[in-house]
């Protein structure tokens, strides 16, 4: 049997003992990375959960049969990804359409924030699938020929610390004011 050269013990006990630090400080600059996001100061950390509620809607043409009671829960999380200058979120809400009628949207989308010295303010573009227009109601949104429509809805948006609230255009039809929070 041949003696096990020393050189390569030394090496074996050092790379066994260096392993665990090197490891642990990896960690220690990830968590930094972490805790530097989530200590900037609101509305800009980035990475973080909106939720939102409706205060009131508008309709552009008001008719008898419009419900101006929302009911939206709107749950948003805003990643720390950045596409076309903007911030990338995904959200789903549900709410009552205009006709009553239980209805729910899931959505990507950005948000810009157009003025540096006023960061609290931004702006918002949704794009994703509306579903809940049904029976009489089904052509009151374009292309809802299977019960689901694509839509597009813009906003705008104010935070004060963890406070917001946007004025949402839901198309030709009317715009809604909200009103919601950042969870950490």
């Amino acid at each position: 049997m041949m003696p096990f050269p020393r050189p390569a013990i030394v090496a074996l006990a050092t790379t066994i003992l260096t392993v665990p630090a090197v490891q642990a400080q990896q960690a220690a600059v990830a968590a930094q990375t972490a805790a530097e996001a989530w200590s900037a100061p609101e509305p800009w950390r980035t990475d973080r959960f909106y939720l939102q509620t409706s205060v009131a809607s508008v309709h552009f043409h008001p008719d008898d049969e419009h419900d101006n009671s929302q009911q939206l829960i709107n749950a948003e999380w805003r990643t720390d990804k950045r596409w076309l200058a903007g911030q990338v979120l995904v959200g789903a809400a549900t709410f009552e359409n205009s006709y009553s009628q239980a209805s729910w949207y899931a959505y990507g989308g950005l948000l810009w924030r157009p003025v540096d010295k006023i960061q609290p303010l931004y702006l918002k573009l949704t794009a994703g699938v509306l579903h809940g227009y049904r029976g009489e109601y089904q052509d009151k949104i374009p292309f809802n020929n299977s019960g689901y429509a694509p839509a597009i809805l813009p906003s705008m948006g104010y935070c004060y610390n963890r406070f917001c609230t946007e004025l949402v255009v839901f198309g030709a039809a009317g715009m809604m004011l909200t009103v919601g929070a950042t969870l950490p």
